[in-house]
């Protein structure tokens, strides 16, 4: 399992990194965006994210 965390560290940081270096205005205009949303939309969104992951961690292992 610990073999797994640094590759999937890599490709989380591959993921994030593409957005502000293909479209930095559009990645400027998301995070502004976002600022702009109450608590209860973003922690919406971060269980939903965070359901999705485990969901694909379980479906993957």
């Amino acid at each position: 399992m610990s073999d797994a965390i640094w590759p999937a560290l890599a490709l989380v940081l591959i993921f994030e990194g593409l957005l502000p270096l293909l479209a930095p205005r559009l990645w400027r205009r998301v995070f502004t965006d976002m600022l702009s949303l109450r608590d209860g939309q973003l922690r919406f969104f971060g269980l939903v994210c965070l359901g999705s992951g485990m969901l694909l961690w379980w479906s993957l292992t």
